[in-house]
C-alpha cells in the first residue's frame, strides 16, 4: 500500500509538474505574441526624424513670438493713444482760458465803445497766450535781422537794402514756433539780396 501511495504521489507531483510546464509553455507563447505585437506596433509607427521635431519646435516658439508681438503692439497702440488725448487735453486747457477771455472782451466791445480798455484787453489776452506758450515749452523764433537759416526760415521773398548783409532776414510775415529743437512752424520771412 506504500508503494501505491508512494506511486500515486509521484504520478500527482508528474501531473503538477507537467501542468506547470504547460502553463508556463503558454504563457511564454503569450509574451512572445505581445512582444510581436509591439514589435508591429513599432514598425508601423515611422521613427521622428530629429529635424522634423526641431521644425516643429521652431515653428511653435514662431507661433508664440508672433501672439506675443501682436499683443505688444495692441498694447503700445492703446498706451500711444491714451498719451495722445492726455496731452491734448493738458493742451486744451490751457488755452480755455485765453478762449474765456477772448468771449469775455467780445461782450465788452458790443456793450460800450471804450477803445482804451478792448486794447488793454487784448494785451492781456496777448500775455496769456505767450504764458500758456511758455508752460508748454514753445519758443518763438528768432527771424528779424537774423541770417537765414532753411532749417527754421521759409524765404517767400527776396528784398533789396543796400544797408543790410547778403541772407539777412529783413522782414517776417510770419512767425515761426519751435518746441525744443523741433520745428512746429517755419518763419515766412523777406531776405535781403544786394546784387
Amino acid at each position: 500500500m506504500q508503494d501505491n501511495e508512494m506511486k500515486e504521489k509521484q504520478a500527482e507531483q508528474e501531473a503538477a509538474e507537467a501542468k506547470a510546464a504547460e502553463q508556463e509553455t503558454a504563457e511564454a507563447a503569450e509574451a512572445e505574441k505581445a512582444e510581436d505585437a509591439k514589435n508591429a506596433e513599432e514598425a508601423a509607427e515611422p521613427e521622428v526624424d530629429p529635424k522634423d521635431a526641431k521644425i516643429e519646435e521652431l515653428q511653435n516658439r514662431l507661433l508664440r513670438l508672433q501672439a506675443d508681438f501682436e499683443n505688444f503692439r495692441r498694447r503700445t497702440n492703446i498706451e500711444k493713444e491714451q498719451l495722445s488725448a492726455f496731452v491734448t487735453a493738458n493742451v486744451v486747457g490751457k488755452f480755455l482760458k485765453v478762449l474765456d477771455n477772448f468771449e469775455r472782451a467780445e461782450a465788452s466791445v458790443e456793450k460800450g465803445d471804450n477803445v482804451d480798455a478792448v486794447v488793454d484787453g487784448m494785451k492781456k489776452i496777448r500775455r496769456q497766450f505767450e504764458d500758456a506758450f511758455k508752460d508748454l515749452k514753445v519758443e518763438e523764433i528768432e527771424a528779424q535781422n537774423a541770417k537765414f537759416d532753411p532749417n527754421i526760415h521759409e524765404a517767400v521773398m527776396r528784398g533789396h537794402n543796400p544797408e543790410l548783409d547778403d541772407e539777412i532776414v529783413d522782414m517776417v510775415f510770419e512767425k515761426g514756433y519751435k518746441l525744443g529743437d523741433k520745428v512746429i512752424r517755419h518763419s515766412k520771412v523777406r531776405v535781403n539780396t544786394n546784387e
